[in-house]
């Protein structure tokens, strides 16, 4: 069974990377292996749906990389993936609302923020700091 669930992880992997590299004009690329299964899913695709097409394709890849892992016989049924829409761990950006949009917005409001020192000061003070180590310092 292991081998199993190892040889069905990668034909979807697999299979996923593959199409997209096949949207990325990139399927040149990929070894023969590959391109002989995506021909086979384009084929699927003109007669089933994309989903129907992508689950009997990683059946066809799950049965191959079965018996490459080394299972012997027919590869055993796994339980069907879950058609519940799958969570990403992407969060959408969202810029942060500052104070100083606000302050922008309404200049009318004293500001009670700090002043920023400027960097060519900072830098300034920095070389005179340098020079001062570099040639004062005994």
């Amino acid at each position: 069974m292991l081998i199993a669930r190892r040889a069905d992880t990668r034909a979807r992997a697999d299979l996923a990377t593959w199409k997209m590299m096949a949207k990325l004009n990139g399927a040149s690329a990929l070894p023969h292996e590959a391109q002989v299964f995506l021909e086979s899913y384009k084929a699927l695709l003109t007669q089933k749906s994309d989903a129907d097409a992508t689950e009997a394709t990683i059946k066809v890849m799950y049965k191959a990389y079965y018996g490459e892992m080394g299972g012997a016989g027919d590869p055993p049924e796994l339980p069907a993936q879950s058609s519940r829409p799958v969570k990403d761990n992407v969060t959408a950006f969202k810029r942060p609302s500052g104070q100083r949009r606000s302050v922008q917005q309404n200049p009318a409001q004293p500001s009670h923020t700090k002043p920023r020192m400027p960097v060519a000061l900072i830098f300034a003070c920095l070389v005179v700091v340098y020079v001062g180590i570099r040639y004062f310092w005994p």
